[in-house]
C-alpha cells in the first residue's frame, strides 16, 4: 500500500456559489484516477467551506501535484491547501 496523505482546504469567504458551480468537475477530478480513498466538504456553521481529502500517493510531491490540478483550486476557490502525510490507524 502506497502512503496516505491528507489534503485539508479552506475556501475564501464568501464562495460557495463558486464551489457548487465547479463541484460536479470536481467530483470528476477525484473519482478519475482511483488514487482517492475518502473525501469530503468541511461544514461550518451548515455550509460547505472547505475540504477534506485523503489520497494514496508515492511521496508528498506527488500528492501536492496531484491537489494543484483540482478544478476547485482553478476556480479560486481556496484560501489555504495543506498536505500532509497521514497514517491510518483506526477504521
Amino acid at each position: 500500500m502506497m502512503p496516505l496523505f491528507a489534503i485539508i482546504c479552506h475556501d475564501k469567504p464568501g464562495m460557495l456559489e463558486a464551489r457548487i458551480n465547479a463541484r460536479e468537475a470536481h467530483l470528476g477530478f477525484l473519482r478519475n484516477e482511483g488514487i482517492v480513498r475518502l473525501a469530503g466538504p468541511l461544514i461550518e456553521e451548515g455550509e460547505m467551506r472547505g475540504s477534506l481529502i485523503v489520497l494514496e500517493a508515492d511521496d508528498l510531491e506527488s500528492a501536492r501535484k496531484w491537489a494543484d490540478q483540482d478544478p476547485y483550486k482553478a476556480a479560486g476557490l481556496f484560501a489555504s491547501v495543506d498536505v500532509i502525510e497521514w497514517k491510518k490507524v483506526i477504521g
